[in-house]
C-alpha cells in the first residue's frame, strides 16, 4: 500500500525489482488526496478499470463521474466543474485523452486556464497489441504545442503519488501521462525525490555524456549507464518528469558539463523531449545529440518489449546512441583542435 507520507530518500540505481505501475500508484494517490479535499473531483470515460479510477468511485462516489464513451463531452464538463471551484481530474487512455479531445482541451480548458488535469494511461508502446489506433506516441507533441498547459510524466509509482499531489495542489492545466504494466522501482519514498514540477531529478553522475530521459525511459537510461560504466564510459542520468516547462536550466547544465547529450522517451522523437531538448540546447549550448525514441512512422501491433526493440526503445539501443554521440564529440573535438591549430599558424 502506497502512502503520501514522508520517509528518508534513498535511490535504486540498478532499477532491476518491478514496482507497481504507475496507474495504480495514481489510484492510491487519488483515494489519499480526496480523503484531505473534498474539491477533488474524477471524471472518466466508460475505462474506470482500466485507468483504475473505480477504486475512487468505492470511496467517493458522490464525486466520481463516468461519462461514457464521450471524451469530447468530459473535456467540457471538467471545464465546468473547474469553473465552480472544483479541482477535476479527467481520465482515460492517453490516445483519447490528447488526440480525440485536442479541441475541446485547447479552447474549453487551455484558453480559459481553467483548472483541470487531463490523465492519460496505457501511453507510448505500452497499448502494443491494440496497434497504432491506440499507441499514444504523439500526445506530449499535441499537449506541447497548447499554451497553459503543463506535462508530467513520473518514473515509477513513488514519484507518481508525488506527481500527483504536485499536480493538484498546481493552479492551471496539466496534462499527467501514465503507463500500463508494472515499471522497476527507481525512487524509495514520495518525499525523497524532492519532486517539484519543472525542476530535473539528477540519478547518475557522470561526466562524458549525459542521458536525459522520461517516463518508462529512465529505468532503462539507468540500466544502460550500467552497462557503458563497464566499457568504461561514465553516462550521467537526468529524469526529466516535467516536460513543459522544461528544466532548460539541467539541459544547459549537463551540456556544458559532459558535452554530449542523448534523450530516451516512449514517444515520437517528434515533439517530445527529445524536441523539445533539441530546442534548448540550440538556444543555450549546441553539443552533439542523439534523440532515442519512435522515429516517423506508426508502429505495429506486438508485445511492448518485441516493439521497444523493434522501433529502438531498448537498453541496447541507449547504449548505441550513446557510444554514437561520444563519436560525435571526439571528432567535433578534434576539429575544434585542428582549426583552432589552423587559425594560429595563419595568424604566426
Amino acid at each position: 500500500m502506497f502512502r503520501l507520507t514522508k520517509s528518508s530518500a534513498t535511490h535504486n540505481q540498478d532499477s532491476k525489482p518491478l514496482g507497481a505501475s504507475t496507474r495504480d500508484a495514481y489510484a492510491e494517490a487519488l483515494v489519499a488526496l480526496g480523503m484531505e479535499h473534498d474539491d477533488l473531483v474524477v471524471l472518466d470515460a466508460d475505462l474506470g478499470k482500466s485507468t483504475r479510477t473505480l477504486i475512487f468511485r468505492e470511496r467517493f462516489p458522490e464525486r466520481f463521474f463516468d461519462i461514457g464513451i464521450a471524451e469530447q463531452n468530459m473535456i467540457g464538463i471538467a471545464a465546468g466543474l473547474a469553473t465552480c471551484g472544483l479541482v477535476p481530474f479527467a481520465s482515460t487512455l492517453g490516445v483519447f485523452a490528447t488526440r480525440r479531445v485536442c479541441d475541446q482541451v485547447s479552447v474549453s480548458v487551455a484558453y480559459a486556464g481553467l483548472n483541470v488535469k487531463i490523465v492519460g494511461t496505457h501511453t507510448g508502446l505500452e497499448m502494443g497489441q491494440d496497434g497504432a489506433t491506440h499507441q499514444a506516441l504523439d500526445d506530449i507533441s499535441i499537449m506541447r504545442a497548447i499554451p497553459n498547459m503543463t506535462i508530467v510524466v513520473p518514473s515509477d509509482a513513488a514519484q507518481t503519488l508525488a506527481a500527483v499531489k504536485a499536480v493538484y495542489e498546481h493552479k492551471g492545466p496539466v496534462y499527467l501521462r501514465l503507463g500500463r504494466g508494472p515499471v522497476p522501482a527507481i525512487y524509495r519514498g514520495e518525499d525523497a525525490i524532492c519532486f517539484k514540477i519543472g525542476k530535473a531529478i539528477t540519478l547518475r553522475t557522470g561526466c562524458d555524456l549525459t542521458i536525459m530521459a522520461t517516463g518508462v525511459m529512465v529505468a532503462r537510461s539507468l540500466a544502460a549507464a550500467k552497462d557503458l560504466a563497464a566499457r568504461g564510459v561514465r553516462a550521467g542520468v537526468v529524469d526529466f518528469h516535467t516536460l513543459k516547462p522544461l528544466d532548460i536550466t539541467a539541459v544547459r547544465v549537463a551540456a556544458e558539463k559532459t558535452g554530449a547529450i542523448v534523450t530516451a522517451e516512449d514517444h515520437s522523437i517528434i515533439g517530445g523531449l527529445g524536441s523539445a531538448v533539441a530546442e534548448a540546447l540550440a538556444e543555450t549550448t549546441p553539443v552533439p545529440l542523439r534523440r532515442v525514441g519512435v522515429r516517423d512512422t506508426f508502429a505495429e501491433s506486438g508485445s511492448s518489449e518485441d516493439l521497444s526493440r523493434k522501433y529502438g526503445l531498448s537498453i541496447a539501443a541507449i547504449v548505441e546512441a550513446s557510444l554514437d554521440v561520444l563519436g560525435r564529440k571526439e571528432e567535433m573535438a578534434i576539429a575544434g583542435d585542428q582549426r583552432q591549430t589552423k587559425e594560429t599558424g595563419i595568424r604566426g
